[in-house]
Formats: structure tokens, sequence, C-alpha cells
């Protein structure tokens, strides 16, 4: 299965400001005329490749969004923030390509509205020829989804739009079999109205669990034991680290991880690659950068020498 994130930003889309992009060119010009100056395409390429992180790339501005793609092509869409937009975009675009009707599974963490804003502009809802299938733990998701597309907050109703739409509760300790090859389990989170991270299993025993909107404190040892029948050994977690340790400690209880607290939880369950996700919309992306570098730091701290840490942008794939 291929892991694919779409948006990768906590609490509210934080777009890139003129001002954040001009300090970005003036110093990769800066950088570019001490090293290469009047040089070729490739020495362009090579310079562009040698930029720190917060040069070379934009974390992105979307909220929480991620697919997964199983190897017979179904399609999984964990949370329909802004980032879904992308997603139904391209999803879209394959069916005007082949044009055969085509099945969404949609797995919800919970409804705060950075995690489904972005349905309305999620394209498939539009169409005839696409089912969306939602799939969680909460009886009243229908009503929850309603609520956004009240004609008071959004010119289409959710009932008006096209595609056809189920609804399935799925409790922990349920076990959906998405195919022979995968199935799916969820397992609640720590947050303020409630959360469930979802955990996919190939047939291969392959794991990649997602566990966005989880709070993890240093009181909560015996919690971080208690998750690891559902947690230990999975190939690939994209957890939620919003926080520095030291902002964790001013927010306590509202919901988010930092990424000291992600990363002792990645070493006590002995997962293989963590994946830092929901990032502060305050943050750059020079300061989420050295977050990644202090996670590492971290790691290393802990002598986890088998833990490989990733830092969540838009557009990261990983196959498992």
């Amino acid at each position: 299965m291929v892991v694919q994130l779409f948006g990768v930003r906590g609490s509210i889309s934080a777009p890139l400001r003129n001002v954040d992009y001009r300090e970005k060119i003036i110093k990769a010009m800066h950088l570019y005329g001490e090293s290469v100056r009047n040089g070729s395409e490739q020495d362009a390429i090579a310079f562009w490749k040698s930029l720190p992180y917060h040069l070379k790339y934009v974390t992105g501005s979307d909220t929480t969004c991620v697919t997964v793609r199983t190897d017979d092509d179904k399609i999984y869409v964990l949370d329909l923030g802004t980032g879904s937009r992308n997603v139904g975009d391209q999803l879209v675009g394959e069916y005007f390509a082949k044009k055969e009707k085509k099945e969404v599974n949609v797995m919800i963490t919970h409804t705060h509205w950075d995690h489904i804003q972005g349905l309305p502009f999620f394209k498939p809802v539009y169409f005839p020829d696409f089912t969306l299938k939602f799939f969680s733990p909460y009886a009243d998701l229908k009503e929850r989804l309603l609520k956004q597309q009240q004609p008071e907050f959004f010119p289409v109703t959710f009932e008006s739009t096209g595609s056809h739409k189920e609804f399935s509760i799925f409790y922990p300790g349920d076990v959906l079999h998405g195919t022979d090859d995968l199935k799916i389990e969820c397992h609640p989170l720590r947050h303020p109205g409630g959360s469930f991270a979802y955990k996919f299993t190939q047939k291969n025993g392959k794991k990649f669990i997602f566990a966005t909107d989880a709070e993890f404190t240093g009181q909560d040892m015996q919690l971080i034991h208690d998750y690891a029948s559902f947690f230990e050994g999975a190939d690939l977690l994209v957890l939620d680290t919003q926080y520095t340790l030291d902002e964790s400690f001013s927010k306590f209880d509202w919901g988010h991880t930092s990424y000291t607290m992600a990363v002792n939880c990645a070493s006590t369950w002995k997962i293989k690659n963590l994946v830092l996700t929901h990032h502060e919309p305050a943050y750059s992306d020079e300061k989420i950068h050295e977050i990644f570098s202090a996670a590492e730091k971290h790691r290393d701290y802990l002598g986890n020498k088998k833990l490989k840490i990733h830092l969540g942008r838009e557009g990261l794939r990983f196959r498992i």
C-alpha cells in the first residue's frame, strides 16, 4: 500500500504569506550568489538540492488529510481537512480518464472542523458515479457533516450533492476487512471530544497507523504502555506532534503532543518509521524543521538507532 500526505497542518490552514515567501527567495538568492554564480541549469538544480529544508520545501498550509491506496487500487481517505480538496481533484481526474464508477472509503478520526472542513470542496461528493463510504465510531456522523453545510454556512447542502453515500459505525475492537489482504482497526485517543487512531495491517504483517490529534504527556507512561497492544511494531506511524515541549506545558489538555513525547511513544512501541504531523499553524517552515532536528537528537539521546523520523509535508509518499 502507498500512504500519501495531503494536509499536515493542525487547527487551521496556514498559507505562506508574501513576506514569508520574500524572505525565502532573498535567503536562497544570497546563498546562490555565494556558491554558483553564472552556473548551468544542472548547477542550479544541484544548488537547490543543497539548500536547507526551510528554503527547499514548504511544509504545506492544508489541514489534515492522508490517503492510503492498496495494490488493487482501493482508496482510503483519512480525514477531510482542506488537504482533501487536492485528493478530490486527483480522484475526479482519474474518473474522467477511465469513466468508471468509483468507490472512496472515508475514515474520520473526529469531527473538529480542521478535519472535516474540506468536505464541501471535495469534488467526488458532487458526482453521481462516486460512492462515498464513511467509516467512524460516531453513530451521528452524518448529522455532524450535515451541520457544516446548512444554508447559513454553505450554499450547497450535504444531502443535495450527487454522490451516493453510505455510513457505517466502526467501533474499537471491530475489524474491517478492506480486502483479503488488508484489515483495518481503530483505537480511542485522548483529545477533547475524542479522537480515534486507525491501523491498516496487510497480509504480510506490515502496518500503518494514523494517530492525529492525540495528547501524551510525561505523566502518561502507563497510558503509553497500555496502548502498546495496538501500536507496537508499526512500520509507519503518522503521529500528532503539534508543539515543542515548552509549549506543550502551557497548553496542557489542549489535545496535542510535543515532538519529545512522540519520540518517547515511538521508541516504547518499537515503531520503525515515525512521521511528525499536525504542525502548529503559527510555526514557520524553519521552526518546523528545527523541531524535526530536535526530535532526531532526542531519539539519539534515547539510543534508539532503529527509529527513522520523517518530517511530514504535503505530497510526501511512503510505500509499505
